[in-house]
């Protein structure tokens, strides 16, 4: 882990989402049109520190990618704030949003709609360079070629159309764009699971590659826990538009404590499933609407250890034990394969 990670005095926050919110109004019905609110992120919580990777996973709705899209400032907030380098970001005039964004990129999922397909990858890849007037002619020229090969593709394919690319060489371009401005941060949404196998092993390792020599901090959306793992100094688990739980990875993977991230933990397919015993926080049913949140605690209609205070109470976000948040009732532990209440209600 980055030296700055381990000592909470030398930390610095570079990107942070406060009480965050975003819903989105909706027609519901037939006969009868209602307007309803989706309630896509639903007060959220936490920092992301400078030169650390901040994994983001969850079933899909969650809200991973709406959170995504949030701290990029390319949606307005229904409440709270974006703050990055300490400015609220919907606070920023066009101007200086204009410039933010610089410092803020993203790699999208995609690897071939995210690219334009008349363009060549030398027009990709120098277009935010033009679009933000940084430098032209021989610079540039000299500067998209550093970026190819600092991603692993040849000058020689600069001419060539993103069809003329592989799934890999593809995101292998979408990430030269996303450094081509020298960004302090980088948004990775779901940024290997279109890839096969092999190859996500491959631009996970060049993220990390690019993050040591860059000095690059991400903030890693995937619904994938290995990858996410493999990746992430710190993980958030999102459920219902809502984070359930933070920690470090290592800590979050040997002592998850809310049931649903024990739920995604045994989700997780292994080599022989009837090795796999039985487990109380295997979880039953389907995510609820995000329109249509359950009271209380989203998660208890699928939670086995639900109380009435479960049902009538939303849990508060808190500090558990060191650098180990969650929003739970019923902090759960685990020692020899069983899983134990340790609430006192």
């Amino acid at each position: 882990m980055n030296k700055i990670l381990e000592n909470s005095i030398e930390k610095k926050v570079v990107l942070e989402a406060r009480d965050l919110k975003k819903h989105f109004e909706i027609s519901k019905g037939i006969i009868k049109r209602e307007k309803v609110n989706v309630k896509a992120v639903d007060g959220i919580n936490f920092k992301v520190y400078d030169g650390e990777t901040l994994g983001i996973v969850g079933e899909s709705g969650c809200g991973k990618s709406t959170t995504g899209e949030l701290l990029l400032g390319l949606l307005e907030p229904t409440a709270g704030e974006v703050i990055f380098n300490d400015v609220n970001l919907s606070k920023m005039s066009q101007e200086e949003l204009r410039l933010a964004r610089k410092d803020l990129q993203v790699i999208f999922q995609d690897p071939y709609s995210s690219l334009n397909p008349r363009m060549t990858v030398e027009e990709i890849i120098s277009e935010p360079l033009i679009v933000h007037n940084i430098m032209k002619g021989k610079k540039l020229k000299t500067r998209v070629k550093e970026l190819m090969n600092l991603v692993g593709l040849q000058e020689h394919q600069l001419k060539r159309f993103p069809h003329e690319f592989s799934g890999g060489q593809r995101q292998r371009i979408g990430i030269a764009r996303a450094l081509a401005l020298d960004p302090k941060v980088i948004v990775c949404d779901e940024a290997v699971s279109a890839l096969d196998v092999s190859i996500q092993a491959q631009i996970l390792n060049l993220l990390k590659k690019l993050q040591d020599e860059l000095d690059l901090t991400f903030v890693f959306i995937a619904h994938g826990l290995p990858t996410v793992r493999h990746i992430s100094d710190r993980i958030a688990v999102m459920y219902l538009g809502k984070v359930v739980e933070l920690a470090d990875k290592n800590e979050l993977f040997d002592n998850p404590l809310h049931p649903y991230t024990h739920g995604l933990l045994l989700s997780v397919p292994v080599p022989d499933p009837e090795l796999r015993k039985d487990d109380p926080t295997t979880m039953k049913g389907e995510i609820p609407s995000p329109s249509n949140p359950p009271s209380g605690c989203h998660f208890h209609p699928r939670c086995k250890f639900a109380t009435e205070k479960c049902k009538e109470l939303v849990p508060e976000f808190r500090e558990i034990i060191d650098n180990h948040y969650l929003a739970c009732h019923h902090p759960l532990i685990k020692e020899d394969n069983e899983v134990f209440d340790t609430s006192n209600d």
